[in-house]
């Protein structure tokens, strides 16, 4: 019985180390396939990661081309607008100088022209004194004419008086 007790726990030990062995070997290789299967996800989830990364990079190189374009568009623009502003008070600006001018111009004609009705005005008035001055002349040299006619004529008329002509026989 004593080799009972030996050859049952080497034979159990072998058996033991047989099954062991084959665990650990399939072991191995289920844990050689779980890490190439890890390793494997990991790789895809990195790529996938990559991917993800290079996408949302080429979409914000698009969003920053789109926008800058944008802008770019917003203020050739506002340029425009500023240059066709700047035009159209430019124009207005002309158009204003030439009408100044033009005015300025009507306005000096009109001053001439005033000033040679002022002057034909004056030379009118000047001429009506004148002509009032000589009626006021004429008359009162009509009046002394008048009043040397009537003392001529009562003188006759003393004269005569006194003389027989006059007289009624």
């Amino acid at each position: 019985m004593n080799r009972f007790y030996i050859i049952t726990p080497v034979v159990m030990m072998t058996l033991f180390g047989v099954v062991f062995w084959q665990h650990s070997k399939s072991s191995a290789i289920k844990e050689k396939a779980e890490a190439a299967q890890i390793e494997q996800a990991k790789a895809e989830a990195e790529a996938k990661k990559k991917e993800a990364i290079e996408k949302a990079r080429e979409d914000a190189e698009k969003r920053a081309a789109a926008r800058l374009a944008e802008e770019q568009q917003k203020e050739s623009e506002k340029r425009a607008k500023w240059k066709e502003a700047g035009d159209r008070l430019a124009s207005e600006i002309k158009a204003n100088q030439d009408l100044i001018a033009k005015n300025t111009a009507g306005a000096q004609a009109l001053e001439a022209e005033l000033a040679a009705a002022r002057s034909a005005k004056e030379a009118l008035a000047a001429r009506a004194f004148s002509m009032t001055r000589d009626i006021e002349g004429h008359r009162i040299a009509k009046r002394a004419a008048e009043m040397e006619i009537q003392r001529l004529t009562e003188m006759v008329a003393r004269k005569a008086a006194g003389t027989s002509i006059a007289s009624v026989p």
